[in-house]
């Protein structure tokens, strides 16, 4: 089938029961795990409208500078222990501060000393040569979210552009990193803005897609944005995603707790999800890893491991 954005509109707009089947065409019986590390939490200097961690609002939240390797190693060890096959590192900021840029590629290679678990960062935008260090470092996958489509950027970020997003995702796939990048839905977008994700996502080639549904946190400008997407459409979108991106994984993130149902979230698993940021995220809970392997046991499916 030719992904086209029209054909795409098509499908979000039909039965769903139809569409999910649809999804399923491009689903498999297994299940991806993966965990993080808030490494360094708060005062970012970018404006993105959903984040707590902005400097730009003041919100209710735990700031903190660089964890320790320690710490690191032991929350590494407790992700694997939950059947986790990547461990990432996540640190606030637009770029990753050069005066503890080598802290976390002793971090990364922390992580890789651990059998049976691979190393992730999700450390902002980087230029040639924190790619190409990263990369020596044994970094096996990189996370760098678009967001959110290209038309919408401008709307929940002024302090970097889209194509800032674009160059790093580049550069992860020209050092032979594995590349996660996914969106924040609900914030928002039309439902022609989500298909336009998919489609600007199939054409990054991620392995990993993970898509996180909006959490309104107070003090934001998105605090009272609880309105803008329901359990239906975020159903809708999971399916055009997996559509769109047959070979990525779509992967469920942040705010599944309080924005899907466990009936949903069931749902979305057997049609169209095929990955799970298990644990808690970098300023909101999450759902006991135990809970998630109880679902996907249930489903009748496996949890893949390295």
């Amino acid at each position: 089938m030719e992904i086209t954005k029209n054909k795409l509109l098509e499908l979000y707009n039909s039965d769903l029961e139809l569409l999910l089947k649809e999804a399923s065409k491009y689903t498999t019986e297994k299940v991806d795990f993966c965990s993080l590390i808030s490494a360094r939490t708060g005062k970012c200097s970018q404006n993105c409208k959903y984040c707590a961690q902005s400097s730009h609002y003041r919100t209710d939240i735990e700031t903190h500078p660089l964890v320790s390797l320690e710490q690191v190693r032991n929350a590494a060890m407790h992700a694997k222990e939950n059947q986790a096959s990547h461990f990432a590192i996540v640190t606030s900021g637009k770029t990753p501060d050069e005066s503890d840029f080598d802290t976390m590629l002793d971090m990364i290679k922390v992580i890789n000393e651990i059998s049976g678990l691979k190393s992730c960062a999700s450390i902002g935008i980087l230029n040639e040569e924190q790619a190409k260090k990263l990369k020596e470092a044994g970094l096996k996958r990189f996370h760098h979210n678009i967001n959110t489509c290209k038309s919408y950027h401008p709307e929940i970020c002024t302090t970097h552009t889209y194509e800032d997003r674009i160059k790093t995702t580049k550069l992860v796939k020209k050092y032979g990193m594995e590349l996660c990048c996914g969106v924040i839905i609900g914030m928002g977008e039309t439902i022609e803005q989500r298909v336009e994700m998919a489609l600007e996502l199939a054409e990054i080639k991620p392995d990993s897609i993970p898509v996180n549904f909006l959490t309104p946190i107070e003090g934001t400008p998105f605090e009272n944005y609880w309105d803008k997407i329901d359990e239906e459409n975020i159903l809708r979108t999971l399916a055009i995603f997996k559509i769109a991106n047959p070979k990525s994984i779509i992967r469920f993130a942040g705010g599944r707790k309080i924005r899907l149902s466990p009936q949903n979230r069931e749902l979305a698993l057997k049609y169209c999800v095929e990955g799970i940021l298990i644990g808690n995220y970098l300023t909101t809970i999450g759902i006991e890893p135990k809970e998630d392997i109880k679902t996907v046991q249930k489903l009748g499916k496996t949890i893949t491991h390295v």
